[in-house]
Order: structure tokens, then C-alpha cells, then sequence
């Protein structure tokens, strides 16, 4: 597979480098004006008849921060209850109205594996309200949110929380093995003499901690080593990432500065202050990233600490509902939730393609094309996956011989490509980040004046979430708040 992603090297069309400095120093607000005279055309509905309209109402997140930093003393269901209080607060939801809370997580805390039932028991929802927790790597809270999707369809529920939470400042660390059978054998030693034994029998080599894992089950390989030789499979170089790196973190700032990222909710950390905003966001240049050496193939790789997401603490929450039921409460729903897939592929040499392959699949059941959607947000694991997945889009030759495709789609124009930052610079706390990604699409669609949006992100063991979301179709709803 390897020696075939090498050939698209050859096949792929070249990707301008320009374009990353281009849009890191045009102003945002200038962009998004030019972005919203074009989108005035109103296009076909994605309503199928029989089918229920389900209805994003709104979402928001605690502030992303870096591991480490302001919550560290906190434990995960601490950041999730406050998602959800957010969310309360921000759309004087009764408490007893949800019919279901999922959350999705991906390292998991030993004493809350149940992070949904005890973060919303915490945030006061009624103790009547089922939750389950769902994990899928850097998609779980997508899992949760189309979870939650296929109860509404199925007439199961009209009103759902799903969100997200990653707690990376303190995670599980573990006895080793032969440890951890010797503490159980001694729980069951009867006698004095079998106790001693067993003590006896413990060496330093027992006192070896067991970290959680970095790595592929599958195929021991780290997520950074995957993407540094996936970057280099693809002709992606490390000027292209490190642009794109400055580019997020440029655009997440300008975002930031002119309080576009209405999602993120206060949170006062007991015992220490209010935290508003990420703390990640860090504008650099071309000569500092460039300084910067190597994290993972050393001494020649390309992927560096700057182009690659970083460790991050944080919770969101997104209201769900059908249609009908948000109309009948007050609510303006902010967009559609249309049509979603979920795709997988070899996790040794496509681990990060799952935008690639998603992308078109979630197009077709929509019967749109790239130059339909308004508003993309890609999941930014790594610089160098980006443009990968970009320069796949873009290839004739991927779409014949691994899509089984005639035609490429298409890469995303820029302009429209997660203009208000993204991983890279926002954070990526794996279980929280889809619904980041969908309430960002809401927000733009509004924003831009723009109808379809589209959320792609990979995840580990080679699995990716596409959706076709968030159709908005602002003839029916003049604004987006409920009506108090």
C-alpha cells in the first residue's frame, strides 16, 4: 500500500504553497464578506419526504486548554457537567425535557467509564434521563451525535444531548501485568506464609508503570509516525505544513479577537480563575516554526510539535432534536442535521485518509457536489494529514484505484475551509472535538450566508466520520435563538 501512495506522488496535482500564506494574512472579516456575496442562490432541499427533519438548536464547549494547565486538578466529568450547564443555561432547556444524554470519550477515568450518566446527574439533569457513553477515538462525539440522530429517526426520542469530553492533564496509569496478578493473588492468600511468599516474589522490574497506549493496537505505530509518512507518500512537504500550521493558528485568532467562537462558554475552575477562551492559539511565524525540529522520524521527518494538534483538556455539548418538538418549544434551530457516513480503511498506510474516502461517499448519498458546499471543517490532526487528504481529493488516480471512482471530487476551496481555525490551533481534546466541528458549520452557515456545510475528521485504528451537515435554509428561520 505504501509503495502505491508513493505513486501518487507522481499523480497527484501539486498543491500551491502560496495559498496557506494567502489566506493567513488576509483578514478574516474581509473574507468572510467576500465569501457571503456569492452565497445568495438559494439550492435544493436535502428534506427527504417521510423522513423527520432533525434539527441542530445549538452547541457550545468549555474552553479548550492545554493539558496541564488551568484544570488540571479536575477529573473529566467535572469539564463535562460544565458543557452541559452551558448548555442549559444557553437555551433554558428544562431539565426533564431530553430524552437521552450520550457523551463520547476516548481515555477513559476508571472510578466515571459512564461519564454521560455522571456528568449529567451532576449538571442537574433528572435522574429519569437513560445516558450511555460511546468511544470512537477523535470521532466519539460524532458517534454520540449520530447516535442520538438514530434515535430521533427511529421515533425513539425528539430530544437529545450528545457531546464530548477529554481529560488528557491526568489519565489512567496502571501496574504492570505481573504486578497486577500479584496484588489479586494476594487479595486471595489465606494464610501469613502465602502472603509473604507473594510479597517475596515482587522485583523492580513489577514496579514498572503500564502508560496508555500512543500507539496503533494493530500495528504499534504512533499516530505522528503514521501521518509524517503519510505527509511523505504525498509529496507534502514541510514549508506546506508549517504554512498551514500558521494559517490555522492565524485564522483561530482573528476568529478569537473578533468573538466568532460564540460556542465557548465561561467556566470558573474551582478553587482557581475563569477560564474564557482557549488557551492554544499561538500566531507564530515561518522562521520560528522552521526552527523547530522533528517530533517522531528523526532526523528527516516533517512532522513537527507546530504542525500537529497537542495534547488538550476540554467538554462540548450540542442540543438535538426533532423539527417539530424544537418549533413547539420556541426554539430557532440553527441547521439540518442531513446525512452522515462512517468509513474505515487499512490502519498501517491510510490511518488519516478517512476524510478522503468519506468526503465523496457522504456527497453522493447527498447528491451534491464539492462546489455545492459552503462551509467545510476538517478535524485537524496533523498539518501534513490535511494535505494529504487534500491532495487525495484532488487525484484522478486515488479516486480510480482506491474509491473505484471515474472521477475525482475535488479538493475544498480554501476560502471556504475552516476559516475560523481548527485543531492545530483550537486544541483537540479527542472526545469532544465533532461537535466543535458541527456547531462551527452552524455558526459559519449563519454567518456567511451559506446553505450546506460539511465536517470530516479521522480517527484511530483508520476510521472517519463525513457528514453532509447543518443545511440551513434561512427562509424558514430569520434568526437562531429561542424566542424567551
Amino acid at each position: 500500500m505504501a509503495s502505491m501512495l508513493m505513486n501518487s506522488l507522481r499523480c497527484c496535482p501539486p498543491v500551491n504553497p502560496a495559498w496557506a500564506v494567502q489566506y493567513a494574512t488576509r483578514s478574516l472579516s474581509t473574507s468572510v464578506q467576500l465569501h457571503a456575496q456569492v452565497q445568495t442562490k438559494s439550492k435544493k432541499t436535502l428534506a427527504k419526504p417521510g423522513v423527520k427533519n432533525i434539527v441542530l438548536v445549538e452547541g457550545v464547549r468549555t474552553p479548550f486548554l492545554l493539558s496541564g494547565t488551568t484544570y488540571a486538578d479536575l477529573m473529566p466529568h467535572d469539564l463535562a457537567r460544565a458543557a452541559l450547564q452551558g448548555l442549559l443555561h444557553k437555551t433554558s432547556l428544562p431539565k426533564d425535557a431530553v430524552d437521552y444524554i450520550i457523551y463520547g470519550t476516548v481515555i477513559q477515568e476508571v472510578k466515571t467509564s459512564n461519564v454521560a450518566r455522571e456528568a449529567s446527574l451532576g449538571a442537574g439533569f433528572s435522574d429519569k434521563i437513560p445516558s450511555h457513553t460511546v468511544t470512537m477515538a477523535c470521532i466519539s462525539s460524532n458517534v454520540a451525535m449520530t447516535t442520538g440522530v438514530g434515535l430521533i429517526t427511529a421515533g425513539q426520542c425528539d430530544t437529545i444531548v450528545a457531546g464530548g469530553v477529554e481529560f488528557m492533564s491526568d489519565v489512567p496509569i496502571r501496574h504492570s501485568r505481573k504486578m497486577r496478578k500479584t496484588m489479586l493473588a494476594l487479595n486471595r492468600a489465606k494464610t501469613l506464609g502465602q502472603r509473604l511468599s507473594l510479597i517475596g516474589s515482587i522485583r523492580m522490574a513489577h514496579l514498572t508503570p503500564e502508560l496508555p497506549a500512543v500507539a496503533e493496537f494493530s500495528t504499534a505505530e504512533t499516530m505522528g509516525h503514521s501521518a509524517d509518512r503519510l505527509a511523505a507518500a504525498f509529496g507534502v512537504t514541510r514549508l506546506e505544513q508549517d504554512e498551514f500550521a500558521l494559517r490555522s493558528h492565524t485564522l483561530a485568532k482573528q476568529a478569537q479577537d473578533a468573538g466568532l467562537l460564540s460556542d465557548v462558554i465561561s467556566f470558573k475552575v474551582p478553587g482557581r480563575d475563569t477560564v474564557a477562551k482557549d488557551n492554544g492559539i499561538r500566531p507564530s511565524s515561518m522562521e520560528q516554526l522552521a526552527k523547530l525540529k522533528p517530533a517522531f522520524i528523526k532526523p528527516h521527518g516533517t512532522v513537527t510539535a507546530a504542525n500537529s494538534s497537542f495534547l488538550t483538556d476540554g467538554a462540548s455539548a450540542v442540543l438535538i432534536m426533532s423539527e417539530e418538538k424544537a418549533l413547539a418549544m420556541g426554539y430557532k434551530p440553527k441547521a439540518y442535521l442531513r446525512d452522515f457516513v462512517f468509513v474505515s480503511q487499512d490502519p498501517k498506510d491510510q490511518l488519516l485518509l478517512g476524510p478522503a474516502y468519506g468526503t465523496p461517499k457522504v456527497l453522493a448519498r447527498a447528491g451534491l457536489t464539492m462546489d455545492d458546499i459552503d462551509v467545510f471543517e476538517f478535524h485537524e490532526a496533523f498539518a501534513g494529514q490535511i494535505m494529504a487528504n487534500l491532495k487525495a481529493l484532488d487525484s484522478d488516480w486515488f479516486a480510480q484505484t482506491y474509491m473505484g471512482r471515474k472521477v475525482k471530487v475535488g479538493a475544498p476551496a480554501m476560502e471556504k475551509f475552516n476559516l475560523w481555525g481548527g485543531s492545530l490551533s483550537l486544541g483537540h481534546p479527542f472526545g469532544a472535538t465533532g461537535c466543535r466541528l458541527v456547531t462551527t458549520v452552524a455558526h459559519r452557515l449563519l454567518k456567511e450566508g451559506g446553505q450546506y456545510g460539511l465536517v470530516a475528521a479521522c480517527a484511530a485504528g483508520g476510521q472517519d466520520s463525513g457528514r453532509t451537515e447543518m443545511m440551513q435554509e434561512k427562509t424558514v428561520y430569520a434568526y437562531t435563538h429561542r424566542v424567551e
